[in-house]
């Protein structure tokens, strides 16, 4: 227990403890990034991602899940701006760690641009972007951060499943056209974004802002995740089963 919270950052709020994954800043080789392949989606064709900022400005979301509640949410926010990126011929990219569950995301229309997955883990790792345990993801599911999502999530009936790696996170990558990155985002909780209003500001946008329209919005108060009791049912039921299984593995 003392080696896992010297591995954390505790941050205190309204008496409160959150626990968050120690993350050490890096620098970012954005060729070794770009230099990464990507699978479209649906066309499965391969691409270098040094192609998305080759010849104009890139948004780059690195979703965790296409089935997480808070991935789609992100994407749904993002909607928000995404007429003033194509304004100003800035591509928006969504890139996933697999395919699985990646057809719903589509069919749900949640994201306004263009949609791959990596053919190789090693581009998140490269990324920065860390992992969770088990223990540890379903922890994070009630920080108010996390709370506050699923009830915008569940008021927006933007839906959900566990299919796919879900104790992956993500985050962002901004960068110019030619190479030059002016912002990488690390997640350090599953539901944490980078706000609309940064993304803009990033690339001098700040004036095309609207807070009635792109701050990303507060929940429905009304809508509450312990009114669903199935989606907390399921997630005690995968993490009963791995801890069953990592009991067995352990007296064998």
């Amino acid at each position: 227990m003392h080696s896992f919270f010297q591995r954390c950052t505790l941050f205190f709020t309204n008496n409160t403890v959150h626990v968050y994954p120690y993350i050490n800043k890096m620098s970012l080789d954005i060729a070794a990034i770009g230099a990464q392949k990507v699978k479209g989606i649906p066309s499965g064709e391969s691409v270098e991602m040094k192609s998305f900022w080759q010849d104009q400005n890139t948004v780059i979301i690195f979703f965790r899940r296409w089935g997480c509640v808070f991935c789609r949410l992100w994407a749904k926010e993002l909607a928000e701006i995404a007429p003033v990126l194509k304004k100003h011929d800035i591509k928006l990219v969504g890139v996933g760690v697999e395919e699985v569950g990646s057809k719903e995301f589509v069919d749900g229309n949640f994201f306004d641009g263009d949609l791959y997955y990596v053919e190789d883990m090693s581009t998140y790792r490269n990324l920065g972007f860390k992992r969770f345990n088990t223990i540890s993801i379903l922890t994070s599911l009630f920080w108010k951060q996390s709370r506050d999502a699923i009830s915008k999530g569940k008021s927006m009936d933007l839906g959900g499943d566990l299919k796919g790696d879900w104790v992956q996170t993500g985050g962002a990558l901004l960068v110019k056209k030619g190479g030059e990155v002016v912002k990488h985002f690390v997640q350090t909780g599953p539901a944490e974004h980078y706000p609309n209003k940064d993304i803009l500001q990033a690339f001098g946008l700040e004036h095309e802002y609207n807070p009635e329209t792109m701050a990303n919005k507060k929940p429905d108060a009304n809508a509450c995740p312990r009114r669903n009791p199935n989606f907390w049912q399921k997630l005690h039921s995968i993490w009963a089963e791995r801890r069953c299984k990592r009991r067995i593995n352990l007296t064998q």
